[in-house]
């Protein structure tokens, strides 16, 4: 309900942000020369970030001619970005999922955060980095889960501690409806907080990126035989 100037306020920047993440998902999908994995990872952090997602798109991984996908996302800032994308899509879904559940049955906030966590860690290791990730890293699922244990930690770590502060400062004691997923202010929160979350995140994972224990942004192109 509109009913503060909060609440208009959230109602256009979600409206923003949808026109945004059609923008993203047209564009990734009618040709960005890369993994399904990252498009799918801009779209949705798009979805939660609105217009900082289409920046980050544009400024980062968006192909500005043909063929220079490779030298434009080359800089290790670009790669950050690449892979706090990863991190934030697989790890803020299971969170955001798992505090609109424990939200909807009313479980006190500690335990909430509980099962943030693991939601979150469980959605972004098991299935965007051994799942998602098994074509290009190759190896077994089980391999790909310890070997990207240790990075999902640390991103996660990072992502559900900017995440908790923003949800604690925000959700308690202020409105209550920011605990209410029927609320446009508890979607605020959410996207607060990922953007919170992305930022704590992104120099963990520029850390990774460059001692080679994280991937960043990839390019792949058909093949030329179209097999």
């Amino acid at each position: 309900m509109l009913v503060q100037p909060i609440d208009w306020f959230l109602a256009v920047w979600f409206v923003i942000a949808a026109l945004c993440t059609a923008y993203v998902a047209y564009d990734q999908f009618k040709g960005n020369p890369e993994p399904a994995v990252m498009r799918w990872g801009f779209v949705l952090i798009t979805l939660y970030m609105g217009p900082i997602g289409l920046l980050l798109y544009v400024m980062s991984d968006k192909e500005p001619k043909p063929g220079t996908h490779e030298a434009f996302v080359a800089p290790l800032w670009k790669q950050g970005v690449g892979s706090t994308i990863h991190c934030c899509a697989g790890d803020a879904t299971g969170i955001i999922v798992a505090a609109a559940v424990t939200a909807t049955l009313g479980l006190p906030m500690w335990i909430d955060y509980i099962v943030e966590y693991v939601a979150g860690f469980s959605f972004g290791l098991f299935i965007f980095q051994a799942l998602f990730m098994r074509r290009i890293m190759g190896g077994t699922y089980l391999q790909n889960v310890r070997r990207s244990f240790l990075p999902e930690l640390i991103s996660m770590n990072a992502m559900m501690t900017a995440m908790a502060a923003v949800m604690t400062h925000l959700m308690m004691g202020r409105d209550m409806r920011a605990m209410q997923p029927g609320e446009l202010l508890f979607w605020g929160v959410m996207s607060l907080g990922v953007i919170a979350g992305f930022m704590l995140a992104y120099p963990f994972n520029v850390w990774m990126v460059a001692k080679g224990l994280k991937h960043g942004l990839m390019t792949e192109r058909p093949s030329p035989h179209g097999s």
